[in-house]
């Protein structure tokens, strides 16, 4: 058997959006979100159900939920599967768009319900945690004090999920390792094949069971999504040589600045100390007439220390031996 990939957003929606699947997203809802006794999902309709898309420009697909709990409460949970990193603000401008859309003009505000984001990503979001599902909520900021609990984002963080199938402990686990792992399986396992709502996806979820065309949607799907991916990954690699560039570039010009400032230094030291020698050699010719080429040779290598002792010397010197043999011992 093969299994489609239910991370793509065709899949997940045949899945979890169909009609006939309202068991198996009871099941699913109440595993990732752990919801149990008053706040399990005792009933929810399916407000965009499944339909056979012929993907007009690939736009993202959503499965809205108007869940009922156990205790009464009505809830309304949006989910989707991203595959491209880059969607947070449209999540959080959604869910409050959402939360906003329940009322009309002049409505009661106690009428509106509390509305979930349940977002699945196949890349990881949030750096520095390990955690696989993130949960926020409106809270104070120094003391946690929870504000409200009417707009909650959760994210699934699949890479971030590594049980294997022997290690699979709650219902949550094994829904979470069905999402992951669906597309590369070709049986049920017996871990997974156990439980009657993971059976029944795995049952959606079957190539055997689709039809051509809806076999071509779904292989569209798949390849535009890793043509997605390659474009993303190819416009980051551009922006690192990029950045590398800039560095290369703005490294360039400091080194110049740089090597400016030193070129400045030393041609001002140099000029200094060929001045000094000059004047030495001009005090030594005055003083003691035609100066020696060992002696010439000597202050043109000489430091800006020695030539300035030398100088010294030379003013009361009665002979230029005196100077550089007093000097240079």
């Amino acid at each position: 058997m093969r299994f489609l990939d239910v991370k793509t957003d065709y899949a997940f929606k045949r899945v979890f959006g169909s009609e006939g699947s309202k068991p198996v997203l009871t099941s699913f809802l109440n595993a990732i979100l752990d919801y149990q006794g008053e706040q399990a999902i005792v009933d929810l309709t399916i407000v965009d159900p499944y339909q056979i898309p012929m993907l007009q420009g690939m736009k993202d697909t959503y499965v809205d939920v108007k869940a009922v709990l156990a205790n009464g409460k009505h809830v309304i949970i949006e989910m989707q599967v991203l595959n491209v990193p880059g969607f947070e603000k449209r999540i959080l401008h959604n869910a409050a768009k959402e939360y906003a859309n329940q009322l009309q003009k002049g409505e009661d505000y106690t009428l509106l319900n509390p509305v979930i984001a349940l977002t699945f990503t196949d890349f990881s979001m949030f750096e520095g945690s390990d955690e696989c599902i993130s949960r926020f909520r409106l809270t104070e900021r120094k003391r946690f004090i929870e504000y409200s609990d009417d707009v909650e984002l959760i994210f699934v963080e699949l890479p971030k999920f590594t049980l294997t199938l022997d290690e699979l402990a709650t219902i949550q686990d094994k829904w979470i390792f069905f999402l992951k792992n669906a597309g590369s399986m070709e049986y049920i396992p017996d871990a997974l094949a156990s439980d009657p709502g993971i059976n029944q996806a795995f049952s959606f979820a079957n190539e055997a069971a689709m039809s051509r065309e809806e076999l071509e949607i779904q292989f569209k799907r798949r390849d535009f999504i890793i043509l997605q991916r390659g474009s993303l990954i190819l416009a980051e690699s551009k922006g690192v040589e990029k950045g590398i560039e800039i560095g290369i570039e703005q490294g360039m010009q400091q080194g110049l600045q740089q090597g400016m400032q030193q070129g400045m230094q030393q041609g001002m030291q140099q000029g200094m100390q060929q001045g000094e020698a000059f004047a030495l050699q001009k005090l030594l010719t005055k003083r003691f007439g035609v100066i020696a080429p060992d002696i010439s040779a000597r202050i043109a290598a000489a430091s800006a220390e020695q030539i300035e002792a030398w100088f010294d010397l030379a003013i009361d010197a009665a002979q230029a031996d005196d100077v550089f043999g007093v000097a240079t011992h």
